[in-house]
């Protein structure tokens, strides 16, 4: 069986046809912002319209659209569930052993003032575990430990949330724009250092909106060396690694000299008040910091060890070189885990049986589906071995591991079939050709496709949940688009993925994983209410700069070699 995508069925109209191709983004968003529905029913909701569409209008054969449903679903339950269960599971195992307390406390003492806590967690340390894992992971660690030292669930979604935005590009060690090189044939280097010409200008900004949105602007004023210091060293590290290094060790590389530096300006400077929120009274904040233990330098060693056991573990697994030993050694020098570690194998009838035709490709080009198991290389197998060792340092037995992990099970069961069902919906939206009508409607714009373009990435995030599955969806559409209105396609194809990191803020994985972290589970639509205009403006402020750095200061962007 073979098909090919039709991109404007309505009428013989991209404009119809892309808002037709519309409707299942709309029916998910629509459902959850305002219908409040769970997020489970409005994912699958969307799903059943993403396939009536891609059928019904789209011509594409319902056998296809089947395979392309259960190929995206299983792709949501692994690696991207597998990841949200194994982060879940390590913070449960601190909680449980009550070493996540005494974190608590050594960051209440650090900085008590909730501003400066979300800078440090929601930021910089939430970059820090973008760089090393991406893929929804430094929401469910951020989010969590926010509402563990006392945020109020809806607030430490949203920080969360918010925060996890300008470290993306260069998520999982550089996954994104690896992926973006790849599916349009660009230089590596120059997609980095192009990208890192473009969010170092947010990395400063979202310090600032960070607290902004949580304490309001005077509040924000109060604080702004932190948000300075958080920001611009974060920046100018995430610009020189960019573009004299390469992706890989961007956001690791950045977090690190972020915390560093506001951790050395805290020594030497403090906010003139001490902000809490509003449930918190002065005599209340007052007892509890006289309460609060002091902990000795082991102690709270021993309680950080999980949390330190991440980050190697984590970081390991995503060194290119362990990952390919993982997964059976490196073409041509196999291992003794060869064709056991993973397992990878064409899905079945839709396998490039789906072709994309031009103008989103130069000549018809099958698409490929093909589902890698990689249960030892994947991330959330490293966040799995992460909290068996921690619990067993801690004095956990194997059965209450088990248990533990049970209970964790439990707990994000829901969340799971959400996640299945998004990406179900992102698979079919994709090879049924819905997201290319998309994409050439905004490639209609023509002059003011330099603002369009970054916004095409933002959709991509919001449908999908991934910058990486954004850029190998519109990556080669930015790029020949970009060639046709005589725009460089490095900037076009960068945008992408710089455009595509405030979609972050309101794809359903994210919001879904937010809300699990904190607790919410049923009460996503009022997640997604909180972020979405912070969302929508900070996407519309790429454009701008994208558009400034085409007809301003095209002298920015790296020249084609």
């Amino acid at each position: 069986m073979s098909w090919s995508q039709v991109y404007s069925p309505v009428a013989g109209s991209i404009a119809l046809s892309a808002l037709v191709a519309a409707l299942p983004v709309a029916v998910l968003l629509g459902l959850l912002a305002f219908g409040h529905v769970r997020a489970h029913w409005a994912a699958l909701a969307g799903l059943a319209t993403s396939v009536g569409v891609a059928m019904a209008i789209f011509g594409m054969p319902p056998e296809l659209a089947g395979w392309a449903a259960l190929n995206g679903a299983a792709y949501g339950l692994f690696p991207i569930g597998w990841i949200v269960l194994c982060a879940i599971f390590v913070f449960d195992v601190t909680v449980k052993s009550g070493t996540f307390e005494v974190v608590k406390h050594t960051v209440a003492h650090l900085a008590s003032d909730r501003r400066l806590q979300a800078l440090l967690i929601a930021f910089s340390f939430g970059a820090f575990i973008e760089g090393a894992a991406g893929f929804g992971t430094p929401v469910a660690i951020s989010a969590a430990m926010l509402i563990a030292l006392g945020f109020r669930p809806l607030q430490a979604a949203g920080m969360a949330l918010i925060g996890n935005t300008a470290p993306v590009a260069y998520g999982a060690l550089g996954t994104p724009i690896i992926a973006l090189a790849a599916v349009t044939g660009l230089p590596l280097d120059l997609l980095s250092a192009m990208v890192g010409r473009i969010l170092p200008v947010f990395s400063v900004i979202v310090p600032f909106w960070l607290v902004w949105a949580m304490a309001g602007r005077k509040s924000m004023i109060e604080v702004w060396p932190a948000c300075l210091t958080a920001g611009v060293t974060f920046a100018v590290t995430q610009y020189f690694v960019s573009n004299f290094h390469g992706p890989w060790v961007v956001d690791i590389a950045g977090a690190i000299v972020s915390m560093a530096s506001l951790v050395l300006l805290l020594q030497f400077w403090r906010p003139s008040t001490t902000w809490s929120f509003e449930h918190e009274s002065e005599e209340e904040r007052t007892a509890e910091a006289a309460s609060r233990p002091v902990h000795s330098s082991g102690h709270a060693l021993r309680a950080w060890m999980p949390w330190i056991l991440l980050c190697v573990l984590v970081f390991s697994w995503g060194i290119p070189q362990v990952k390919a030993f993982l997964n059976g050694g490196p073409a041509g020098h196999p291992n003794f885990l060869s064709g056991i570690s993973q397992v990878t194998f064409n899905v079945p009838v839709l396998h490039r049986a789906v072709l994309r035709v031009p103008p989103v490709v130069p000549k018809p080009t099958p698409e490929p589906a093909v589902f890698a198991l990689n249960w030892l290389s994947a991330t959330g197998t490293s966040l799995l071995l992460t909290g068996i060792l921690s619990g067993l340092l801690l004095g956990f037995s194997p059965g209450a591991l088990c248990v533990t992990f049970w209970g964790t099970l439990k707990r994000v069961r829901w969340s799971l079939l959400t996640i299945a069902a998004m990406m179900a919906l992102g698979f079919s939206t994709r090879y049924g050709g819905l997201d290319a009508s998309m994409g050439l409607a905004f490639a209609a714009t023509g002059m003011l496709f330099p603002f369009f373009s970054p916004l095409l990435g933002w959709l991509g995030v919001a449908l999908t949940g991934s910058d990486t599955s954004s850029n190998v969806l519109f990556g080669g559409l930015q790029q020949i688009t970009a060639r046709q209105l005589g725009i460089s396609p490095i900037l076009a194809a960068a945008a992408n993925s710089a455009g595509g990191v405030m979609g972050k803020m309101i794809d359903a994985q994210s919001i879904v994983v937010a809300g699990v972290a904190t607790g919410q589970q049923g009460g996503e639509g009022t997640i997604l209410r909180y972020v979405f205009w912070h969302s929508i403006a900070l996407a519309c402020l790429v454009g701008v700069v994208v558009f400034v750095e085409v007809y301003v200061t095209p002298w920015i962007i790296p020249a084609m070699r």
